[in-house]
């Protein structure tokens, strides 16, 4: 009887900002090539908590509601003129991921995947509705 090695033991500790940089790039990768392609120039960080200027800015009451953001010119909105454009990225807070990761058991990876999903959406314009049209095909 041939014994097979257990799966991979789920995170037991809170993963750092490498861990969820790696899923996201990880995420980054099952996009289907005709948007990954666009993507390739925008840049993944992994930020604690977003801050109280920026939940000010966006409205948002809790930094705990905050689990990602696009930052940079979404396409449809680009112009010539934009030569001087900071590099789009998409910022993730780590902890905001990890509460709701905690909250919801959900599979981390999947969580992030979402979260760059969503952002990487705003990228592109999208609507909801194409959102969710992504996130069925990626399932």
């Amino acid at each position: 009887m041939s014994h097979h090695a257990p799966p991979a033991p789920p995170f037991t500790t809170p993963p750092d900002a490498e861990a969820i940089a790696a899923l996201a790039e990880r995420a980054v990768a099952a996009i289907p090539e005709r948007l990954r392609r666009h993507v390739q120039n925008v840049g993944i960080s992994v930020e604690d908590l977003a801050d109280d200027e920026l939940l000010a800015e966006m409205g948002i009451e809790s930094a705990w509601e905050l689990t990602g953001l696009y930052q940079g010119t979404p396409l449809n909105e680009r112009s010539v003129d934009d030569i001087m454009r900071l590099p789009d990225r998409i910022v993730l807070y780590r902890q905001a991921i990890l509460f709701e990761w905690v909250e919801l058991g959900e599979d981390l990876y999947r969580l992030v995947r979402n979260v760059v999903i969503h952002e990487i959406a705003h990228h592109f314009g999208f609507s909801d509705a194409e959102i969710e049209a992504l996130e069925q095909e990626m399932r």
